[in-house]
């Protein structure tokens, strides 16, 4: 799936030249917690998050520091922290190294940016332009359209379910399928055997209620660690 297909393509922004209190109705009123920036032709130049008016002196919320350690910051980082709190600009207060998603790029890129940075929300552009946001939400709703896709069950034959779990086992290099014996009736999974760890026989079963047509699984694998075993 790409990033398209799971996108918002209808998204609010704001301008780089706007006011600090136009933005935030823009996200109050659109129930968000950040904004994209756009410059006068539509190109994204940063973003725009609550965690970025949190300190302001109109709430009394702008860092208070005792003067000793004023003079260690120096004048330069309180300079810039006064701009961060008072302005009114947003090109003053937004992000503007902003890690962004192209719309064709597969869901799963997207998936380790917002790991890898730790965010919520990924810009997503299309030759500079700004075409949408991902969000984790729309993460979770891709998940749910894409999950009765995968789970109809249809005049499912017990021979293609025991196929389908066979072939799942052998894309999983670290399952030992010789341990494993797997049978099928009406539906019903019964999985013998024996694995290394707890973590592989839960692994075993997710595996088979994943395939289409499974009513149950009876998972009576045992678990047998190497390193015991000839004690």
């Amino acid at each position: 799936m790409k990033v398209s297909d799971a996108m918002n393509g209808q998204v609010r922004t704001a301008l780089a030249s706007d006011d600090v209190v136009l933005a935030m109705q823009i996200m109050v009123g659109a129930k968000v917690s950040g904004l994209p920036v756009v410059d006068g032709e539509g190109a994204l130049v940063g973003i725009l998050t609550e965690g970025d008016l949190l300190r302001r002196p109109e709430i009394d919320t702008v860092r208070q520091r005792p003067r000793w350690l004023e003079v260690i910051l120096g004048p330069r980082r309180l300079a810039q922290e006064y701009v961060d709190t008072h302005s009114r600009r947003v090109a003053d207060l937004m992000t503007a190294d902003v890690v962004t998603i192209d719309e064709d790029a597969p869901l799963s890129e997207a998936v380790s940016l917002m790991e890898e940075h730790h965010i919520r929300r990924l810009p997503v552009t299309h030759k500079g332009q700004l075409n949408g946001m991902l969000s984790r939400s729309d993460l979770l709703r891709a998940f749910i359209h894409a999950v009765p896709r995968r789970a109809e069950t249809v005049d499912v034959s017990d021979a293609h379910i025991r196929e389908c779990i066979d072939n799942e086992i052998l894309r999983c290099p670290w399952i030992t399928r010789s341990a494993i014996v797997v049978a099928v009736e009406r539906g019903v999974v019964e999985i013998d055997g024996v694995v290394t760890n707890e973590a592989m026989r839960d692994a075993v079963r997710v595996l088979a209620e994943n395939v289409p047509g499974v009513h149950a699984v009876r998972n009576r694998l045992t678990i047998e660690d190497p390193a015991t075993s000839y004690l």
